[in-house]
């Protein structure tokens, strides 16, 4: 065969091709190539003393509801608060890292210790440099936190997706939720909001998500930080209706629909 044939030359000419790495357990090493175990939509804002976050504990199996009490935020050092979207395991990876990270920083013993705006920053780092190696970690990341600066305690809200596209926001939200809730977010967020209120604002959002986005359940966790330290608190439900028309006969008055 032709292919054969330039195979030999190739080979002849003392110019081969590096055999491919094996893995511990026997076999090629494996990139995760799509992802198994997900979560859907984080969403955070500022507030008037901090950041606010929240997301559900749902996990899918691919398009199956697998697991019901994923819980995907976590505390960072002092002064930050991560969210995740996307693959669980690639989470955890990540989580791995930022032990690393913070370990490496109290181990400096320098009075000073990383805050939200540096942890985003390696973040963009670590996604970027894995998309550019074509082994993304599948996840869009929000990072927020409560720093003490020149001007005071200042808030730090900021995202990065899995090919390391990163930006700083007063209220962001990944999945699905970066088109069902930053529209309300838009309309109804101030700077000045009060914990009460922003409460109530991301439990609207987490019931449209609830109500249009097949993939998440009814158990949200919230978590706020501010400059005396971060809270996550236990997941609970929100009180729902299913009775509206829409939900009831969702095709009716609908083009072309069956």
């Amino acid at each position: 065969m032709a292919w054969e044939q330039a195979m030999g030359s190739h080979a002849a000419g003392g110019s081969q091709a590096p055999p491919p790495v094996a893995a511990a357990g026997g076999g090629e090493r494996q990139r995760t190539q799509y992802p198994y175990v997900t979560g859907n939509s984080v969403i955070a804002f500022k507030y008037k003393d901090g950041v606010i976050m929240a997301c559900d504990t749902g996990a899918s199996y691919g398009s199956t509801l697998r697991y019901k009490s994923v819980e995907r935020i976590k505390t960072v050092g002092k002064h930050s608060l991560i969210g995740a979207s996307g693959e669980f395991s690639d989470f955890q990876e990540i989580l791995r890292y930022l032990d690393e990270l913070t370990l490496s920083d109290h181990m400096w013993d320098d009075g000073n210790s990383l805050g939200p705006k540096e942890i985003h920053s390696y973040l963009t780092r670590v996604m970027y440099n894995r998309r550019n190696k074509f082994d993304p970690l599948w996840n869009s990341l929000v990072l927020g936190g409560v720093k003490k600066g020149p001007k005071g305690d200042e808030k730090y809200l900021g995202m990065v997706n899995m090919i390391g596209t990163h930006f700083e926001e007063n209220h962001v939200a990944t999945g699905f939720g970066n088109h069902m809730a930053i529209p309300i977010l838009r309309d109804e967020w101030r700077e000045d909001l009060t914990f009460e209120e922003a409460v109530k604002l991301v439990e609207k959002c987490l019931l449209v998500l609830l109500y249009r986005d097949r993939s998440s359940i009814n158990k949200f966790q919230i978590a706020k930080i501010t400059a005396e330290g971060s809270t996550i608190y236990p997941p609970y439900s929100l009180k729902t209706y299913w009775g509206f028309s829409h939900f009831e006969n969702p095709s009716q008055g609908a083009v072309g629909s069956w």
